[in-house]
């Protein structure tokens, strides 16, 4: 017992040690480094680049576990994948990586701060709305055969596609849908990108698929690029074709054809707000429960 309180009392003298020697000089230190963490974290969150950190952090986790436990075998193989990870990095990324740095340079300094950007939480209020306008343009899109390209943004950020376009930051309906998508306007060749249920921008170029030689002949360039975009990301796109008015969805790299406006609702809603249709579901229960305690 008087053992484990001396080293805890020794543990607390090293702590408070450290206190007493931090200068003036170590916290400007500390805060200049927070601030070019804080601003590096926010220009890779608009890239593909932030997944890459969420399994970089991830593996140092495992580093630090098997450290722990001293499994050597793991260890050395999470050596070998950091030494020749920073290169792989670089390689893969670069386009990101340049982005990223090009991004930096047009930053001005006044748009620099540390107020943190707050998301909104409630997917059911934000997308319901959303999901509605989307299905009703789809559905009128399709009667016209009047080609469309919709792409609703989940985890990925897809900054590097929305640089390429026109910023809208518009409440979505299908009169906007059917402004922007109608013949020969600018933005109608372009796709519209959705974040948290608002139309972000309009007219942004996609990436090509991975294996387009392996894609129906028959599919167009705006299924191509929905497909291309569904496997760099996992948005959810809604294609609408302009030669036969099918409306299409395209999700991890796959192509689902022949959606009605009903089918097409229930798709985005258990895509884009799951915990909604369990948070009614588990409603529903409870309410059955209610009434009958009530009857009885």
């Amino acid at each position: 017992m008087l053992d484990s309180i001396e080293s805890f009392g020794d543990l607390m003298n090293a702590i408070w040690g450290v206190f007493i020697s931090i200068g003036l000089n170590d916290i400007v230190d500390i805060i200049i480094l927070s601030f070019i963490i804080f601003h590096a974290m926010k220009l890779i969150r608009e890239t593909r680049a932030m997944q890459l950190v969420q399994g970089v952090i991830l593996l140092v986790i495992f580093y630090l576990l098997a450290t722990l436990f001293e499994l050597q075998t793991i260890r050395f193989l999470l050596r070998i994948i950091f030494q020749w990870g920073v290169l792989a990095i670089v390689i893969l990324f670069q386009p990101e990586l340049r982005r990223i740095i090009e991004k930096l340079g047009r930053t001005k300094i006044t748009d620099l701060s540390f107020i943190p950007i707050s998301d909104n939480g409630n997917d059911d209020e934000i997308w319901t709305p959303a999901i509605n306008a989307i299905c009703e343009a789809a559905q009128n899109l399709s009667a016209t055969c009047t080609g469309a390209l919709i792409i609703c943004e989940r985890k990925t950020r897809l900054g590097e596609q929305i640089d390429t376009g026109t910023i809208l930051d518009c409440t979505p309906s299908a009169a906007v849908f059917g402004n922007i998508f109608y013949p020969n306007t600018p933005l109608h060749d372009g796709a519209v990108i959705m974040r948290d249920g608002k139309i972000l921008a309009a007219g942004c170029f996609l990436p090509k698929p991975q294996k387009e030689e392996l894609i129906a002949k028959q599919l167009g360039s705006r299924h191509r690029a929905a497909i291309g975009m569904s496997e760099n990301s996992d948005a959810i796109v809604v294609v609408v074709s302009e030669e036969t008015g099918t409306i299409s969805v395209a999700e991890n790299g796959e192509l689902t054809r022949g959606f009605s406006k009903e089918s097409l609702a229930k798709l985005l809603r258990k895509s884009l707000i799951p915990e909604a249709q369990s948070g009614s579901n588990t409603n529903n229960i409870a309410g059955r429960v209610i009434s009958r305690w009530k009857k009885q």
